[in-house]
């Protein structure tokens, strides 16, 4: 596997294929991050994944600083599941002078995350699009767990006519459910034992949803409570359409309940796909 850390580099070594698949992540790769390695690898005849912590999503407060940094396990993981190259520029590489021009991103973009996360889509999207720019792929993949981010990459795709096939991903799991994330590593044994509850609240509107229940608000009321008794700072629990995230009319079926919330010093999200009956 090869092991790239420069822009020039990268080009030169990409001006030969016609075919990458790119997974762009933050590192501290788990079993989620390899999901996503597998169906580049499956994709493209090669498959390229970025490391990069990207400071400009990071709010004041938020954990850039002891974001776990853990290169060298990280390739072993990625050359295991047949990742062909990783790129891992340094912050000089990718912001060689204060960064002066970002993606401003449309109005969804300051409700949910970004509503608790001020600024976080704006670093997100133009951190993409310079990886994007960089490695220009004719394909990546992204996640599911982070629905609203890969719901806002896909439109900047669109609006920006990138050539390039956005391929959504499912959420992997732990198996008492709980969605893999790096952050995960920062629960106490008690709380990672408490943490799968966030999944079974949004199950519970799933199943509320495929009785026939439309009364939404209420359900997402009784979902926060149900978090809120048992010790979670809750953030939302809300169902959302899948298209533009918007609440729903009585018309809409393709729905998504989506679901942050505070666990001891940890935040978590997750996210489950519906269609209501």
């Amino acid at each position: 596997m090869e092991v790239i850390k420069t822009v020039d580099e990268l080009r030169a070594r990409l001006a030969r294929e016609h075919d990458v698949c790119c997974v762009p992540t933050m590192g501290n790769i788990h079993d989620g991050h390899l999901s996503l390695v597998k169906i580049a690898a499956q994709t493209a005849s090669v498959s390229l994944t970025t490391i990069f912590v990207n400071r400009l999503q990071f709010g004041q407060g938020e954990d850039f600083e002891r974001y776990p940094r853990t290169f060298e396990e990280d390739c072993a993981k990625l050359e295991a599941v047949g990742n062909k190259i990783v790129f891992h520029p340094d912050e000089q590489q990718m912001y060689p002078e204060p960064q002066a021009f970002f993606i401003d991103p449309p109005k969804v973009a300051k409700k949910l995350e970004g509503r608790f996360r001020q600024g976080h889509f704006r670093g997100v999207c133009t951190v993409v699009l310079k990886l994007f720019n960089a490695v220009q792929p004719q394909s990546a993949v992204f996640g599911k767990k982070d629905y609203q981010q890969l719901a806002i990459i896909r439109h900047m795709v669109d609006q920006f006519a990138l050539p390039i096939c956005i391929i959504p991903a499912e959420t992997v799991r732990a198996g008492d459910g709980l969605a893999l994330s790096s952050r995960n590593r920062y629960l106490s044994e008690a709380e990672r034992k408490e943490a799968p509850r966030l999944r079974e609240a949004i199950l519970q509107i799933r199943d509320a949803i495929n009785e026939g229940d439309r009364k939404f608000v209420a359900m997402e009321y009784a979902a926060g409570a149900l978090l809120s008794r048992h010790g979670w700072n809750v953030d939302y629990v809300v169902v959302r359409t899948q298209r533009g995230l918007k609440r729903p009319s009585p018309d809409d079926s393709d729905l998504v309940i989506l679901g942050a919330a505070t666990l001891g010093s940890t935040r978590l999200i997750d996210n489950l796909e519906v269609v209501a009956p």
